[in-house]
């Protein structure tokens, strides 16, 4: 197996390539992804990572690994609440290494949850306006969205933009943007380019 020795630099002891071995040095330990359902947290995530030569963790998947189920059918199945308890615990037990990191867009309703994620990475918000938001996320019922009953689209991206924006340390406006423009702005703010 080719390992980074041969033409980037380190190898671990199993030959593998890993991010530890062959990512980026000059950019945050960990980059982490918050925005509402639909920003593109993670198209542009494994966009990301690849820029970086980093992992690519999303938590929504990590929480249907816990509960063995699609997200929808635990709030379904066990409501908001249980939820919004089972994101902070996976969140919380996040440990990556040199990993682009793509949150659930109601992560930012857990304030331990969000402390443990500036811990560990720097918080990147993808800023999207809510029409072309609207565009995209079209499968309220079926996508796993965390909303009050009765709330509308709108109302849920009003009462989470303040969130996003309070935890931010970085905004990226992605509106005008393709997807790997959004990734390559990220990695040349974050990153010693």
């Amino acid at each position: 197996m080719v390992g980074c020795d041969d033409e980037m630099g380190g190898n671990n002891a199993a030959g593998r390539l890993s991010s530890a071995d062959c990512g980026r040095i000059d950019c945050p330990l960990n980059i982490v992804l918050i925005g509402m359902p639909g920003a593109g947290k993670s198209s542009i995530g494994v966009l990301l990572a690849k820029r970086l030569g980093y992992d690519f963790v999303d938590t929504d998947l990590l929480i249907q690994v816990e509960a063995h189920c699609r997200l929808q059918q635990i709030i379904v199945h066990h409501g908001l609440d249980a939820f919004k308890d089972l994101e902070e615990r996976v969140v919380c037990k996040l440990a990556p290494q040199r990993a682009v990191i793509a949150t659930g867009g109601s992560v930012v309703y857990s304030a331990t949850a969000m402390t443990r994620l500036q811990q560990i990475g720097r918080l990147v918000f993808l800023d999207l306006p809510l029409p072309m938001l609207q565009q995209r996320v079209r499968n309220m019922d079926s996508r796993g969205l965390v909303i009050d009953p009765g709330e509308t689209f709108a109302e849920l991206y009003a009462r989470r933009l303040l969130l996003y924006r309070r935890y931010a340390e970085l905004t990226i406006p992605c509106g005008a943007l393709a997807p790997e423009e959004i990734a390559a702005t990220i990695e040349g703010a974050l990153c010693r380019v």
